[in-house]
């Protein structure tokens, strides 16, 4: 049993200190985002990809790294809008 509460405790822990490690009340929408994010982070970080990326769609590699910055801010569109049966949901 003590195990279990350490584990708990663990996955607590790092669901604070990380946004991207989600949480019980993460929505599918919020999960895209970060799984969106985490991805043009990752390419963005890798400068062989951003040349890759660069070679693949006949742009420079400065150009990639802009329309990738510029994914991030929304990178799955606006979140959808609640409707009154999910307002409902939560309340009760």
């Amino acid at each position: 049993m003590a195990t279990r509460e350490t584990l708990q405790s663990q996955l607590e822990h790092l669901q604070a200190k990380y946004v991207g490690t989600g949480h019980a009340d993460i929505t599918k929408h919020e999960w895209f985002v970060n799984q969106h994010r985490d991805t043009f982070s990752s390419y963005l970080g890798h400068a062989g990809l951003m040349t890759f990326f660069g070679a693949v769609e006949n742009e420079s590699v400065g150009r990639v790294r802009y329309n990738f910055l510029s994914k991030m801010i929304l990178p799955c569109g606006p979140p959808p809008k609640e409707t009154e049966d999910e307002d409902e949901d939560m309340a009760t």
